[in-house]
């Protein structure tokens, strides 16, 4: 192998994940004699195929890097190792990466951090993570991650940062392939259900920030909660670049999804759980096929890095190549979703525009932004996000409209894009900041 090489290694893996869905994102044909109730069986029967490649590869790294560390400088043993780190990394993993947080600095100094789940449904674990020693007086944060084909562990600079300040609870979303058919169906009325739940059991002075595709649902379990008078409202509110109006400056993600009708969606895009999993005969919206997408919209920066990254192993730059190869091995971590609840996202969120509209149902009741009047609000947004463009979240404060403006903050950042805003450097110096003070400011 050699670095010219790996543009046919990126599009084997590609079609892989490309070749049992009927259309890739852009509509073109790949594969239109395959029932979609098969594309389940055809993705993991190929996976099966390439499996024993990728784990034989997997084993031989550890032994390849010891032979790099004994014997004499050797391009061609670096080559070996370059090819069988790539060739592990080319597949799906189905599995919950670990968070890895051990420790985390903080104005007391070092502490050593735990995971601790609180509570568990079938569907999601409100993981917390624990300091030792305990920061005492320190604001309550449930970060509320989303369900859209990453594990919550895509979130873990976001939670490191936030552990610095606060006791950091998540909610660690559960892979449906594997929650039996006997656990009930998850729609979007669950989702909301499940964060006015987990509010109550953390208590008051709960702070929410959500990222992405939860703000939706986030901002209706909190105006459900101020309708009701609930005593365990939350005290805040952050929305991190989130579809709250998705007919303010469209994206392509956002064309794609009005692109078809919703009957397109359900007949060409759901698959069904194979039988050797424990959600065997469930619905869903294959993870496989959301990482296709998301790969799709930019497969050239992404074979550029699987090039780069063999070629920095070939050239001996170790720590340049284990920083992609970390990022991909979560980039490639994917969990399905249930049909429902993907079905009714597409089509009240990014099709009919539910929220911004007034029409979002709850349990059968309309949510109403305009009821909450204690939980303070506070919006980003990035100014170079091509998932959820400038405006769509800033249109939260349009629809708290009896929150006072005081309680209102917004902050859009210059120069990143949608993972910037939750992730990287200027999430850590600029935009963090900004949260926990907003945090602390209403904490009292």
């Amino acid at each position: 192998f050699q670095a010219n090489h790996m543009p046919g290694i990126c599009r084997l893996e590609a079609r892989l994940l490309l070749v049992t869905s009927v259309t890739d994102p852009t509509g073109t044909t790949i594969m239109s004699a395959l029932s979609p109730a098969l594309h389940y069986q055809a993705y993991q029967a190929l996976a099966d195929l390439t499996t024993p490649m990728r784990v034989v590869a997997s084993h031989l790294v550890p032994w390849l890097h010891h032979g790099l560390f004994w014997l004499p400088e050797s391009r061609i043993l670096r080559r070996a190792v370059a090819v069988c780190e790539v060739t592990a990394l080319a597949g799906l993993t189905h599995s919950r990466p670990p968070f890895g947080i051990d420790r985390v600095e903080t104005d007391a100094g070092t502490c050593a951090v735990s995971e601790e789940a609180v509570f568990a449904t079938p569907f999601c674990t409100l993981q917390r993570f624990r300091k030792e020693p305990a920061c005492a007086g320190e604001p309550k944060v449930l970060l509320v991650a989303p369900a859209s084909g990453h594990f919550a562990t895509l979130l873990r600079g976001t939670v490191q940062t936030l552990l610095r300040d606060h006791d950091v609870y998540v909610t660690d979303w559960h892979n449906v392939r594997d929650i039996p058919l006997s656990a009930g169906q998850f729609d979007l009325d669950t989702f909301i259900e499940h964060i006015i739940g987990f509010v109550d059991r953390l208590g008051p002075h709960t702070h929410l920030v959500a990222v992405c595709q939860p703000t939706v649902p986030t901002l209706a379990a909190v105006a459900v909660m101020a309708a009701e008078g609930h005593p365990n409202q939350p005290r805040t509110m952050t929305l991190m670049a989130g579809p709250i109006d998705c007919r303010i400056n469209p994206t392509e993600v956002n064309r794609l999804a009005t692109d078809k009708p919703i009957e397109w969606f359900a007949k060409n895009l759901i698959g069904v759980v194979p039988m050797r999993y424990k959600g065997a005969f469930r619905r869903v919206y294959p993870g496989f096929l959301q990482i296709s997408a998301f790969m799709s919209m930019n497969l050239e920066r992404h074979k550029e890095s699987f090039r780069n990254m063999y070629g920095h192993f070939v050239n001996g730059e170790s720590e340049r190549a284990t920083g992609i190869k970390e990022f991909y091995e979560e980039y490639l971590a994917m969990m399905d979703l249930p049909a429902e609840f993907y079905l009714q996202t597409v089509r009240k969120v990014f099709q009919e525009y539910h929220l911004p509209l007034g029409k979002l149902e709850y349990r059968g009741r309309l949510v109403k932004p305009e009821a909450i009047r204690r939980t303070a609000l506070f919006t980003v947004e990035g100014e170079r996000d091509d998932i959820c463009s400038i405006g769509q979240t800033l249109a939260a404060h349009d629809l708290c409209s009896k929150l006072a403006p005081y309680r209102k903050q917004h902050h859009l950042q210059a120069t990143v894009g949608h993972y910037g805003v939750f992730n990287g450097k200027r999430w850590d110096r600029q935009i963090y900041p900004r949260i926990r003070d907003f945090i602390h400011a209403f904490d009292e």
